[in-house]
C-alpha cells in the first residue's frame, strides 16, 4: 500500500507546472533551512558586542546590564550578542573604546568632556563620541548637623571624603570647588566608596562627603536615616558661572522630603550626566541601530531599571559638551528630535 502511494504522489508531481513545482521546492528549503541560496542566508551571523560598564554595586553596572539586556532581546535581526562588561568606570572605558576592546560603554559626561579634549590630566584627545545622553547626577556635600559646616568655605581644614580613587570624581569636583574658591589643598581629600563614606561620616573619620547619583541617591537616604543631616549648599553665582563654563553642569533640584529632615527643596547642580558613548570609528549602521533600538524600546529599559525613564525625546540628545556619533544623529534626525542647532 505504501508503494502505492509513492508512485502516485510521484506521478502526480509530475503533472504540476514547472513554476508552481519550482515555488514549493523554494519554500521547503526554506523552511529547512536547506540550499545555498539566499533563503539559506536569512539568519543574520552573530555579532558579538561589550558594554562597558564600572564595578559591581554602582548604579553604571546595573543600568549597562539593562541595556545590554534590551539590545539582545530586539536586536535579532542584527544577530547582537550583547554582554555588559565590570570595568573600573569612565576613565577605564574611555580608554578601552578608544583601542578597540570595547564597542559601547557609559561614562560619566564630565569625565568625557575633558577626555575628548585632552585636558585636565588626559595624556592626549580620545576619540569618542555620545550615543545618549541618560539619568543626571546630582551630587553635593553632606555633613552631620551640628558639625559647624554650613557653606563649601567650611570645608577648609576639615577632612571631606571625594569619591573612590581613580573613579574621576576629581573632574567634576575640582571645577565645582574652584568655583567656591577652594582647593583639593584647602583640606583633606580622603577616597572612600559612597557606602564607605557614609560610615566614615557615621564614625567621625570624616567631617563632610560628596554623594550623588539619580534622584533619590541610596547612600544619602542611608545616610540620612542613621543621622541628621545639612545639605551644604553652593552658591548662586557660583552654580551660574559653572553652568555657563561648562556644558555638563546644569542646575537640578531635589525636591522637598526626598530625604528623611530635608523639608526644602535643594537647588543643586547635575554634575555630570550618565552617557553612552561609543569609539568615533564605530561603524555608522552599528551606532545607528544601536540608538534605535534602545530609544524604541525603551519601555523595555525602564522595566528593568528606573534610569530608562531618561531615555525620552528631551534629553536622548542633550548636549552635555561631547559631539554625538554620526549613526546616532541619522537616528535622531530620522525620529525628529534632533535639535539643528546642537549639530557638529
Amino acid at each position: 500500500m505504501s508503494g502505492f502511494k509513492e508512485e502516485f504522489v510521484r506521478r502526480s508531481i509530475s503533472l504540476w507546472p514547472s513554476g508552481v513545482l519550482a515555488a514549493v521546492l523554494c519554500v521547503a528549503a526554506a523552511a529547512c533551512g536547506g540550499g545555498g541560496g539566499e533563503a539559506g542566508d536569512a539568519a543574520p551571523a552573530r555579532q558579538f558586542l561589550s558594554m562597558g560598564t564600572a564595578p559591581p554595586g554602582g548604579a553604571f553596572f546595573v543600568v549597562g546590564s539593562a541595556l545590554a539586556e534590551v539590545v539582545n532581546e530586539t536586536g535579532g535581526d542584527f544577530g547582537y550578542s550583547v554582554t555588559a562588561e565590570a570595568t573600573s568606570g569612565s576613565q577605564e572605558n574611555i580608554r578601552r573604546l578608544a583601542s578597540g576592546e570595547l564597542d559601547f560603554a557609559l561614562s560619566n559626561a564630565a569625565i568625557t568632556y575633558f577626555a575628548v579634549r585632552g585636558s585636565e590630566g588626559w595624556d592626549r584627545a580620545y576619540p569618542v563620541r555620545s550615543v545618549m545622553t541618560l539619568a543626571p547626577n546630582v551630587a553635593l556635600f553632606v555633613t552631620q548637623a551640628g558639625s559647624g559646616i554650613t557653606s563649601i568655605g567650611d570645608l577648609r581644614d576639615r577632612r571631606v571624603t571625594v569619591g573612590p580613587a581613580g573613579a574621576g570624581f576629581e573632574y567634576f569636583v575640582r571645577p565645582l570647588l574652584g568655583a567656591h574658591g577652594v582647593t583639593y589643598d584647602d583640606f583633606s581629600p580622603l577616597n572612600a566608596t559612597q557606602q564607605a563614606a557614609v560610615d566614615m561620616l557615621t564614625d567621625g573619620s570624616a567631617d563632610a562627603t560628596f554623594l550623588g547619583g539619580a534622584v533619590p541617591t541610596a547612600s544619602i537616604t542611608q545616610a540620612a536615616a542613621s543621622m541628621d543631616l545639612t545639605f551644604i549648599p553652593f552658591g548662586d553665582e557660583e552654580k551660574r558661572a559653572l553652568v555657563d563654563e561648562y556644558l555638563f553642569f546644569r542646575p537640578a533640584s531635589i525636591p522637598a522630603e526626598t530625604y528623611r529632615g530635608q523639608a526644602e527643596p535643594f537647588e543643586g547642580l547635575d554634575v555630570g550626566s550618565m552617557h553612552v558613548i561609543a569609539s568615533a570609528t564605530a561603524p555608522d549602521d552599528l551606532v545607528y541601530n544601536w540608538t534605535r533600538l534602545l530609544y524604541e524600546n525603551r519601555e523595555l529599559v525602564v522595566e528593568k531599571h528606573a534610569a530608562g525613564r531618561a531615555i525620552n525625546p528631551n534629553n536622548v540628545v542633550r548636549d552635555t559638551g561631547t559631539d554625538f556619533h554620526p549613526g546616532a544623529i541619522r537616528f535622531y534626525e530620522e525620529a525628529g528630535i534632533w535639535p539643528q542647532q546642537a549639530a557638529p
